[in-house]
């Protein structure tokens, strides 16, 4: 995918502008000299794009006249928009507008796109769609996983390379690991329930996971953005985490206790079977293709640096409970 063309700043459309990958990503592009045009559906949202110094833009992310109106002039389209469902007792149901988003956004963002001349599209996707049966670390062409919550983002994969393929478009799948950031949702009520001693290990605590900060996440998009290829990369940092892990390491850096110990069926009266499946789901996966190809490398290689930079963020703010 060429969004560079000898050397000129081109213009990008992202659709997710103001979520925590995707304000990230404005400002990078911003940064790289592009002019990035914002998808915004409130007035606050329109300030933000233009902070972030980018063009805000109003259209309907389920409508493609609508989006190409607002991404005249686009050159490449980047999908980041989600609605992850925060809750902690999950159930399917919870996943209906982000499963819109990834299918029916993402057909309609790319024949937008085409409509408008773009040369390329970048999707973003998660690497737990696919998965190793016995657990062990897993490339791109792992098989799908058969989870039934995961069935439209392998659909959103499936419309963005034939829609793609069909009308002659380069398309960048990312595959993204866990995100965590300061300011992402679900890293804020990790970290709040670890300083309540309300978290607890599920099980042997040997789930394994591969994560990636938002900002490594945004670096990556710029990347793909950047590049002269589509293609299907996985994008996460240098080392898998357990549940252990990850769970025990962060308390310690809040100043919090180690996280007690649950069996599974426990959790699952508390939160659900959803939820319960969904943590004890192992992804350890490698970006080690992406970085060969694009040569993007991660800021933060492992959840140890990750995690330092977001408590350190947190203090600055006075998080409840680790002050200034």
């Amino acid at each position: 995918m060429l969004s560079v063309d000898g050397g000129h700043a081109t213009r990008i459309f992202v659709a997710g502008a103001t979520g925590v990958l995707g304000r990230r990503l404005v400002g990078r592009l911003v940064a790289n000299g592009h002019t990035v045009v914002g998808l915004a559906r409130t007035p606050e949202k329109e300030r933000l794009v233009k902070s972030l110094g980018g063009i805000p833009a109003r259209a309907d992310l389920f409508d493609a006249k609508s989006l190409a109106s607002a991404m005249a002039g686009t050159e490449v389209a980047i999908r980041t928009a989600t609605s992850i469902p925060t809750k902690t007792r999950l159930r399917p149901e919870d996943f209906h507008t982000n499963d819109r988003i990834r299918t029916q956004g993402t057909r309609a963002m790319i024949e937008a796109a085409a409509r408008v001349g773009a040369r390329g599209y970048v999707h973003e996707s998660i690497v737990w769609a696919v998965r190793s049966s016995d657990g062990s670390p897993y490339g791109e062409e792992a098989t799908p996983n058969p989870q039934s919550y995961l069935r439209a983002t392998l659909e959103g994969e499936r419309i963005a390379r034939q829609t793609g393929e069909q009308l002659g478009m380069d398309i960048a799948i990312l595959r993204c690991g866990l995100f965590y950031a300061p300011d992402a949702a679900h890293t804020r009520t990790m970290g709040e329930r670890l300083m309540k001693g309300t978290l607890p290990i599920v099980g042997n605590g040997q789930t394994t996971g591969s994560l990636v900060h938002a900002d490594d996440a945004a670096a990556a998009f710029v990347a793909a953005s950047e590049s002269q290829r589509g293609g299907l990369w996985h994008v996460v940092d240098n080392r898998p985490v357990t549940l252990e892990e990850l769970f025990t390491e962060f308390a310690r850096r809040l100043g919090a206790r180690s996280p007690r110990r649950v069996p599974p069926w426990l959790a699952k009266l508390a939160a659900g079977s959803l939820s319960v499946e969904i943590l004890l789901t192992s992804f350890p996966t490698s970006s080690i293709r992406f970085q060969r190809e694009t040569g993007w490398r991660p800021k933060y290689p492992t959840f140890r640096e990750g995690l330092d930079q977001i408590v350190g963020a947190w203090k600055s703010e006075g998080f409840p409970g680790l002050g200034r």
